[in-house]
């Protein structure tokens, strides 16, 4: 199976994608596609930029494609195409977004991790608030649009874990 962990940054993704990995034998972890090109020399801009989250994008679709089963992907293509369009709306994104619906098809689970209400994180802990508010809001709006079904998860690290947990057993007992 193949899960994709999505939604806005600090809000936990990493940290449920190793819990998981405790309670998977057998899974592997690609760690968010920033991390994985930074390692590789890739030099993103100071300031969130448009052109890196098309980069990432490529990346992240790239590693789905080539992936095996049993991975959990921290970060996909939803959520990097919510970065670019946020931070770039003017820009046409339809033939991004029609290349995301082909590669959500090679994906087994979703588990979107939202901003919870109230939030998590204090605000002073959070970079760029606003953001991360933007491309959560737009995430909501995307997972309708893209037509797939999601977890959404919320609460404590092992109530997320465990709903996880419960979505991957009900998906494969049909």
């Amino acid at each position: 199976m193949r899960i994709a962990i999505f939604g806005a940054h600090n809000v936990g993704k990493t940290t449920l994608a190793e819990e998981l990995l405790e309670h998977l034998p057998g899974y592997t972890f690609e760690t968010e596609p920033y991390y994985q090109m930074e390692l590789y020399g890739y030099e993103f801009s100071e300031i969130p930029d448009a052109e890196d989250f098309v980069e990432q994008f490529n990346y992240s679709a790239k590693l789905i494609l080539q992936s095996g089963d049993n991975v959990i992907f921290d970060r996909g293509v939803i959520d990097l195409l919510a970065y670019l369009h946020v931070l770039d709306p003017r820009r046409n994104i339809q033939s991004l977004f029609e290349k995301a619906q082909a590669i959500i098809a090679e994906i087994d689970l979703f588990v979107f991790v939202p901003i919870e209400e109230p939030d998590l994180i204090p605000i002073h802990q959070i970079e760029l608030p606003k953001l991360r508010s933007q491309v959560n809001n737009l995430l909501y709006d995307w997972i309708s649009d893209f037509g797939i079904e999601v977890i959404r998860v919320n609460g404590t690290l092992s109530e997320r874990r465990d709903q996880v947990l419960n979505g991957i057993l009900s998906t494969t007992d049909t």
